[in-house]
């Protein structure tokens, strides 16, 4: 379903022998109209833009090893460095989350591509874990603005690829600058350096499509007033978050793991220094999320969180195996399973709720499913790396910490199959029962 307020890029002024001449602001305003990306252009360029943002937040992944090397700090600092970020995504979604549905999606984004290229800067520049705190809280600041923003500019364009779009862009964002960044570390010189100036030059660039883009929601008052963090949900998806929540928990602690401890059990499982090698366990992860979301998109929404649990249960059981036994062709076979289950579990869940979204409700209940998502990521991230120091060592807290994601996995399939009996994961138009 495409928004009204869209204006295609196409389609002309309308002009007629019989109307009065344009005047001068006329006409510059059906010129500035005639400049606007098409809505299918637009709908890439807001992709992008959230592929960009977390390949930046995955980016440091790989180069925490030459940071720790550099500045001699232990594993917590590493896990406090990747949850602090989580917290400010967190804060972000919570005070800036419905701001777009008043001042208008264009606003928004570009503050958030402003604030992530000075992210980049400071990133560039930072000589201890003072200057990454401080990257890490702007860049975390201006993906929580940003996210529910996209998504709901998406779903304005086009609310069935917008979804889809959604749920498959993250796994493709973290995937990608877990590997670039690796490679830079790897093969070029001064890779703190480099990674960081890339992106700001590719924010710099997705600005400007931005400033070209259409509008797609009328601006409305009240932008004041949302800002004050409010978790609240529409009557309609009440029962659907229920049913999602625990899924997106799960998969999201998961890509917690593997983005704090994921270089340090690589390294460990294998015996290679290789940055490639430490990012490359993320970057599997994330990948066949990705792959997954495309392959699962036109099944029914029950089938994906089902085929998304079940795989994240074989997968991280698979995994904790794999550790126990030294074994790194294991942990990468399911690496790649789990990776299903996060793919799977994430489109789910982003299916399960959005379609019964209002288009003014849009942002903030995506916001609400990042939310969910952050704290999954961010919080037993933290937890790990105090473990890691104060207790059992690098496997016995990625070991724990499996079982966890594997008893969230089993509260979310509860959950599925509750919500099933009551109709609540069920989609518009999906037939249940010989029933649409």
């Amino acid at each position: 379903m495409t928004n009204l307020s869209v204006v295609p890029a196409s389609k002309p002024a309308r002009t007629s022998d019989a109307a009065p001449a344009a005047s001068g602001s006329d006409s510059a305003a059906a010129s500035a109209r005639g400049r606007r990306l098409p809505p299918n252009v637009a709908l890439y360029v807001l992709a992008s833009i959230t592929i960009s943002f977390l390949a930046a937040s995955s980016a440091p992944t790989p180069l925490y090893a030459v940071y720790q090397a550099e500045w001699g700090f232990d594993p917590i600092t590493t896990t406090v460095v990747f949850g602090v970020y989580a917290v400010a995504v967190l804060l972000g979604l919570l005070t800036m989350g419905k701001l777009s549905d008043h001042v208008g999606r264009r606003p928004v984004l570009l503050a958030a591509l402003a604030a992530q290229a000075t992210s980049m800067v400071v990133f560039a520049t930072a000589d201890g874990v003072s200057g990454l705190m401080v990257a890490r809280v702007v860049q975390g600041l201006s993906a929580g603005a940003a996210l529910g923003a996209i998504g709901a500019g998406m779903m304005d364009i086009d609310r069935p690829r917008g979804t889809i779009t959604n749920a498959v862009v993250p796994g493709i964002g973290t995937a990608t600058g877990a590997l670039v960044s690796g490679l830079v570390v790897q093969f070029l010189p001064a890779p703190t350096l480099l990674v960081y100036l890339g992106l700001l030059a590719v924010f710099v660039l997705q600005a400007i499509a931005v400033a070209l883009m259409a509008e797609t929601v009328t601006r409305k008052p009240g932008a004041l007033a949302s800002l004050a963090p409010e978790i609240k949900l529409p009557r309609a998806v009440r029962r659907p978050m229920l049913v999602a929540a625990p899924v997106l928990f799960a998969v999201w602690a998961l890509a917690g793991l593997y983005g704090s401890l994921g270089p340090s059990l690589t390294r460990q499982l294998t015996g290679s220094r290789s940055e490639v090698l430490g990012g490359l366990s993320l970057f599997v992860l994330a990948g066949v999320a990705a792959v997954s979301v495309l392959v699962l998109r036109k099944a029914a929404t029950r089938t994906v969180m089902l085929t998304g649990i079940l795989a994240l249960l074989a997968g991280v059981a698979l995994t904790l195996v794999s550790i126990r036994d030294s074994s790194p062709t294991g942990f990468f076979v399911g690496t790649a399973i789990a990776g299903v289950g996060f793919g799977s579990g994430f489109q789910g869940g982003i299916r399960t709720v959005m379609p019964l979204a209002r288009p003014h409700e849009s942002s903030g209940v995506l916001s609400l499913l990042f939310v969910v998502s952050y704290l999954g990521m961010g919080v037993p991230a933290v937890i790990a790396g105090f473990l890691v120091v104060h207790a059992g060592g690098l496997t016995a807290t990625a070991q724990e910490y499996g079982v966890a994601v594997i008893v969230l996995a089993a509260f979310a399939l509860l959950g599925l199959v509750r919500g099933g009996r009551d109709g609540a994961a069920v989609l518009p138009g999906e037939r249940v029962g010989g029933n649409t």
